[in-house]
């Protein structure tokens, strides 16, 4: 199977259907108009802002339907996407803008101001505004408007070549992105599409941000695969989801915050969501107690498992088995293979925990420029370690028991405590410093940092080191807590004892 271009090939069999709504704005494409904008997207990175084939652009700024377009006119002009997560601080997005080097900048007006900064430590980038350019930058819906597009069908490419690249931070600290194929979208497709019988007819709202493999793919490439529409909120909003989730939606993906929010909405009631025919939730585990109401609510939310690295979709539970296998992430999906490994790589026994491997088409081939971290990361057989603990029991089910890096999840957001330790690590009064995951009702988990400082400087309270973070990282990594300790809890080696930082969390 090679590259097709997806928008094209749409636009032939049903030009008419409705393919994306931007709910904010208004704005609408069928597939015949999602394509010809794609089209001129394509057309004017090449004339107007200087990209060739193998080049990356990036966005920064909210969802909204023409990212899609973005996307889309990536393939056909065989540019590489990068979509920036905008909660980043500006130094943390100018890391990520020095390792995949961008050519071009697309930004929101919200953004105005990083992308002048960032533009600052980057000689050659082209700025282009996508509401109100400014300056010297280029005006994204002027130089749409100023192509000719060719909306054929763009030639087949191997199906490895890159797309997009989504980063994800490392245990060190340093960020890698993820670099993503037209096969990991078709996998992914296989897997989650079949899974939950998409099909022309469905109607997606998408809530998740579209700088995460699951705002991108779950379900967004499969619907349009499938010949449905994708609608886009700005921002996760729960009155006006709930609207569409009443009025116009028929399938629907979230992390348990979303749900958790959505629950808490006085017009919240089964009968008024009865429209909605396949609920899924990813990124952290639904608690048993959210789950039930959504059951007395005649709401089955299945739970899954996926990583930016597999495109995303590895697991996903059956709806009659939402409380009954409360915790569990369900049955790997058709074209994906998981193995439960020992230490020495040995299958461990049904019921053992050991850590999770995965192989198939939905693998990434890799991280953007760091072939060490991929052959850490990928086997020679293609199986990736997934850094995972997980058991399968004598159903056939599988359970997320731990993590063996320290990552945690935080709003369905992941939070690598290693970045945040290095962070703080440069506050002059800090000498040590460890950040672990604590339970935290709303969002899942927080983190929890403890500390030590010099015993001649000032003593740093809670507030000065929250601001200090702040500075520094995006919102969703700073420790909701701050504990000052004489030593931090080591072990023979010297290595800290983060499970004792977990016992007093």
């Amino acid at each position: 199977m090679q590259m097709f271009d997806l928008l094209a090939h749409r636009a032939r069999v049903t030009p008419d259907r409705p393919a994306l709504e931007d709910l904010d704005s208004g704005e609408r494409y069928d597939y015949a108009g999602l394509n010809e904008r794609a089209a001129r997207l394509a057309a004017a990175a090449r004339q107007h802002w200087g990209l060739a084939e193998g080049d990356r652009l990036a966005y920064l700024g909210h969802s909204r339907a023409e990212f899609f377009a973005m996307l889309f006119g990536c393939a056909k002009a065989g540019l590489i996407l990068v979509p920036l997560n905008w909660r980043l601080a500006v130094p943390e997005l100018a890391v990520l803008l020095a390792d995949c080097e961008p050519r071009a900048l697309i930004f929101g007006t919200e953004f105005n101001d990083a992308a002048t900064t960032l533009a600052q430590d980057q000689p050659g980038l082209t700025l282009v505004a996508l509401d109100a350019a400014a300056g010297d930058q280029r005006d994204y819906q002027r130089d749409l408007a100023n192509v000719d597009p060719d909306l054929s069908a763009h030639p087949d490419k191997d199906p490895d070549t890159p797309w997009y690249l989504l980063y994800t931070s490392g245990t060190t600290g340093k960020p890698k992105g993820v670099i993503q194929t037209f096969r990991m979208m078709m996998a992914n497709y296989f897997n989650i599409g079949l899974a939950v019988e998409l099909t022309s007819r469905d109607v997606l709202l998408n809530v998740l941000p579209l700088f995460h493999t699951a705002g991108i793919n779950l379900y967004s490439s499969a619907v349009f695969l499938a010949g449905g529409c994708v609608l886009v909120p700005r921002s996760f909003e729960p009155e006006q989801a709930l609207q569409a989730l009443e009025e116009r939606a028929t399938v629907f993906f979230g992390v348990p915050a979303v749900y958790q929010t959505l629950l808490a909405q006085p017009g919240f009631s089964g009968e008024r969501l009865k429209r909605v025919r396949s609920w899924a939730c990813g990124g952290a585990a639904l608690s048993l107690a959210v789950a039930k109401q959504y059951v007395e609510a005649g709401i089955h939310v299945r739970t899954g498992m996926g990583m930016t690295e597999t495109g995303p979709t590895v697991f996903l539970l059956d709806e009659d088995k939402v409380i009954e296998k409360i915790g569990s992430v369900g049955r790997p999906q058709l074209l994906t293979e998981v193995r439960v490994v020992d230490l020495a790589g040995d299958d461990v026994d049904a019921g053992e925990a050991g850590e999770l491997w995965i192989r198939g088409p939905n693998i990434t081939p890799g991280y953007w420029g760091q072939p060490d971290a991929t052959a850490q990361a990928i086997d020679e057989q293609g199986w990736l370690h997934s850094g995972d603990i997980a058991r399968c029991d004598a159903d056939g089910d599988y359970f997320i028991v731990d993590r063996l890096k320290d990552m945690y999840i935080s709003g369905g957001e992941n939070v690598y405590p290693a970045e945040v330790e290095y962070v703080l690590g440069q506050h002059e009064a800090i000498t040590e410093v460890a950040v672990v995951a604590a339970s935290d009702e709303r969002w899942g988990e927080v983190g929890a940092a403890f500390y030590g400082v010099r015993p001649d400087g000032p003593i740093p309270d809670a507030d000065t080191l929250r601001a200090f973070c702040r500075d520094r990282l995006a919102a969703y990594k700073v420790p909701k807590t701050f504990t000052q300790v004489d030593a931090l809890p080591r072990n023979a080696l010297g290595k800290v004892t983060k499970q004792v930082l977990r016992e007093n969390t």
